[in-house]
């Protein structure tokens, strides 16, 4: 949809420029927390502070034990959580299935099957979401087959497969901390966009879109993993079955909303690294340095400390090479799909009809700007330069980004 470099940083420099006084107002609040807590002799905010001190303050501030939270997000509630949504949203049935001879690579394995009550099958889960020994620390979807048209009357259903590593010493005992819960939602976006698409040609089957639209269906189901409707119906106490406190999940959207900016501001930071280094052409690792280190003193509140080279491990550089900011856009498109189509009542079977219908059926089969002007509106999107950005506005209002 970007269609260029040149309409890709725009767009970052918008997200920047909307982020900047808010990260600014948090970098303040965590560097005069330090100072009281070590007194005048407390050097500088360093950027490793970061994600001790704000995990300490979200904690301090709304009385937050995160590890009280994960006794209510057992292993097999949660994956009750996700049938939860595929019934309500989109009347699909999630079955256990048995495993065929040789069919699963590990014992841990689960296989769903998801039937409609009037299309019945509608296609294959499985799910491979605990820790073991050997196994790649991974929280990821794989198109194991894509679905496609073969006939009038038949279709190649799809099977796909959500793997995580969720830890534990056995399935009944692992407990997700509630980021792991937002990952599994994020996962199962894109197995949804997968299993509910319905088109002629598998190249076109579920995620197999534009790269700067794959991420919006995951992002959009990160939303339900905060929404307390939601997560009543499914979060329950391992061992006494009470549902979670609604006051919990209050207190897990207030830490939400503490230093939101502050990691917007980082993801902006990222993305333009990713830019830089791939249309630059650095010639030297001194080179990718002295970038990396510009932008951090361009785009963010913090200092750039000498001697380091962050980038390095940032995977993302090759995985999603100069493709990171398709997030971005998919944080923006979810915004603005959430508060118009789903916020209201998260569960409705017309908010899922919509979605199904306007969108998930369509997988890479129709242009990503029709879907999304036919789904909310024209006001998802912007022309911008021979290309398509995200409209700003519902993120930024959703984190008070305007004043």
């Amino acid at each position: 949809m970007a269609s260029s470099p040149e309409v890709v940083l725009s767009f970052l420099h918008d997200m920047s420029e909307m982020v900047r006084p808010k990260a600014d107002e948090e970098f303040k609040t965590i560097s005069d927390f330090k100072r009281r807590k070590g007194g005048q002799l407390v050097e500088d905010l360093e950027p490793w502070d970061e994600p001790y001190l704000t995990r300490m303050m979200k904690s301090s501030a709304h009385n937050l034990d995160y590890s009280v939270v994960a006794s209510y997000f057992s292993l097999p509630q949660c994956i009750e959580g996700l049938k939860v949504l595929a019934e309500s949203l989109f009347g699909v049935k999630c079955h256990e299935i048995p495993l065929g001879p040789s069919e699963s690579w590990h014992p841990d394995v689960l296989k769903l099957s998801l039937n409609h009550p009037d299309e019945g099958e509608l296609g294959y889960l499985y799910l491979d979401l605990k820790s073991r020994k050997g196994k790649h620390p991974i929280c990821a979807h794989f198109a194991i087959k894509g679905g496609r048209r073969i006939s009038d009357t038949d279709y190649q259903l799809p099977i796909v497969a959500l793997v995580c590593s969720f830890s534990g010493s056995n399935f009944q005992s692992v407990r997700l901390h509630h980021s792991d819960l937002e990952t599994l939602f994020h996962e199962f976006g894109h197995a949804l966009h997968s299993l509910l698409s319905r088109t002629d040609y598998q190249h076109f089957s579920g995620t197999r879109v534009v790269t700067d639209f794959a991420e919006t269906p995951s992002n959009l189901f990160e939303y339900y993993a905060w929404d307390y409707r939601v997560l009543k119906t499914f979060g329950k106490h391992y061992s006494t079955g009470d549902p979670i406190p609604e006051n919990l999940v209050k207190s897990l959207q207030g830490a939400k909303r503490m230093f939101a900016a502050t990691e917007l501001q980082g993801q902006v930071f990222y993305a333009l690294i990713d830019q830089a280094l791939h249309t630059a052409k650095p010639s030297s690792v001194e080179d990718t340095i002295s970038i990396v280190a510009d932008l951090k003193r361009e785009h963010t509140s913090w200092k750039y400390v000498e001697g380091t080279h962050w980038h390095s491990r940032f995977s993302h550089l090759v995985s999603y090479g100069a493709g990171y900011y398709s997030y971005l856009y998919a944080k923006c498109f979810a915004a603005t799909i959430w508060q118009k189509k789903c916020k209201e009542d998260p569960l409705s079977v017309e908010a899922g009809s919509a979605l199904r219908s306007k969108f998930l059926q369509y997988g890479g089969a129709k242009d990503a700007p029709a879907i999304l002007d036919d789904l909310v509106g024209n006001s998802v999107t912007r022309n911008r330069n021979g290309g398509i950005v995200p409209d700003i506005t519902c993120l930024g209002q959703e984190m008070k980004l305007f004043k």
